[in-house]
Order: structure tokens, then sequence, then C-alpha cells
């Protein structure tokens, strides 16, 4: 029998992507671009507030490639929570000096492809999964995926025992890099472009693509996987703002 998959979903998540307008930035004064620090700390204080009081969790990264410049993941409990954080940086001296460069809108998802138990909201290992601290790796690789919805190959007419077969075959496959790397999974049907968003954490930057490419054979991926651009960041913490943004 071919029918949807249960899932929980936890905290929305906003990957904002930012390129730096360089140029720009070296004509403001000292001054300008001291006060544009300035403020972009403040704002990253109190994210830090609101984390602490686990309303929410962020990570800023600095991205490898000339896809952008800066990357802010952003969990928060409602959509409105998380526009108005968007807002909150758009609103910063900082802001006047970057250009958007690409979105993602998601939501934490859990779906019966995975183990569920009872009562999960009730489960703390599945609340810690729903409503996480986003991992301070030094690097994150995040992606957006659709499953193929051809006129001959279909996931979604695929039977559902099927489905659950394969998804269990490609849990496996990552299996042993789950300590060295860290996901978080987010469903974006509806909210987005692609139906999930896949951010990856880990020390070690090759593990990425050592794990992408053995999951390449799993045929979930080899036949029905969908990929958009990948997008690789190096952690930026709020002490290494300074010497990011120095000239």
């Amino acid at each position: 029998m071919n029918q949807a998959m249960t899932t929980i979903e936890g905290w929305y998540c906003l990957h904002d992507f930012r390129t730096m307008d360089w140029a720009k930035w070296k004509l403001a004064t000292e001054a300008e671009r001291e006060q544009a620090l300035h403020e972009f700390k403040g704002l990253l204080h109190k994210w830090e507030a609101i984390e602490e009081e686990r309303n929410g969790s962020h990570t800023v990264y600095t991205i490898a490639g000339n896809k952008a410049d800066l990357m802010s993941m952003i969990l928060r409990p409602t959509m409105k929570d998380l526009i108005e954080a968007k807002t909150a940086f758009n609103k910063t001296a900082l802001a006047d000096f970057t250009k958007p460069a690409y979105s993602y809108v998601s939501v934490i998802e859990k779906s019966s492809y995975s183990k569920m138990v009872e009562n999960p909201f009730e489960d703390p290992t599945m609340i810690a999964k729903l409503y996480p601290a986003i991992p301070k790796t030094e690097y994150i690789c995040f992606y957006p995926m659709s499953k193929l919805r051809g006129e001959k190959t279909n996931w979604f007419m695929l039977p559902t025992e099927e489905r659950k077969k394969l998804m269990f075959e490609h849990i496996d496959t990552g299996k042993p890099y789950s300590e060295q790397v860290k996901r978080i999974v987010t469903g974006s049907v509806g909210f987005d472009d692609y139906e999930w968003g896949v951010s990856l954490f880990c020390d070690d930057a090759l593990q990425f693509k050592k794990l992408i490419y053995e999951t390449r054979f799993d045929e979930v991926s080899a036949v029905y996987g969908i990929f958009g651009s990948f997008f690789i960041g190096n952690l930026l913490t709020l002490d290494g703002v300074n010497q990011y943004f120095c000239l």
C-alpha cells in the first residue's frame, strides 16, 4: 500500500546566505566599520541569550567558494520567530554591506522511517533531536534535496514498505560516520523549492565527501535522489568576527 509517512516536527529553521560587498566595506570609514561590527556582535549576544534559554539556536559560518560569503543557520520555535530573527539582522548596519545570496526555509522533521517512540514529546532523546542546539563544529555542509517524481520512476508511488526498506539501507550506510558527522534534517515541503534540507556538522570537512560519496551508491540516492547546491562553511565564532572583517 502506498501512503504518506507520519512526521513530527520541532523548531523552524532558516539558512540565510549573504555575499559581502567588500568594495563598499573598504570605502567605509573605520568608525563606520567598528559600529557595524559592534552592532552585529550585540545581535549575536542576544541570540546567545535565546539559546541559553533553550528558545532556539544559531550558528554563523564563512562560506567556501563564491556562492556566498556568510551563512547564518537559525532555529526558532515558530515561523514568526524565524522571520523576526532574519529581520533583526537586516536592520543592522552590517546588513547594508551584504546582499542576499540564497536562503532555505524548513522545519526539523522526524519521520516514521526512523524509530519512533510511543510518546515522542515525552522522550528526552527525541526532544533533543526536535529542539537541538546546533553543533559548534568547525565545518558545516548544507544541501537541499528532493525525491524523484518522474513519469516512470516516482519515489512517492513506491509501496510504503519498499520505501522503508530503502531508507533503512541508506541509514545503515551512514552509521559508521555517526560519531564524526552529526546531522540535522529539516522538512521543507510547502516551505521551499526542495523537500528536505540536510545540515551535516564535523570537525574534518573531508568526512562530508566520504560520507556523501558512499551514500551515492544506495538505491534511494542513486535512483531517487535530486540534489540542490552544496555549501561548505567554517564556523565563525563571536571572538573571530573582528579577524574576519578586518582590512
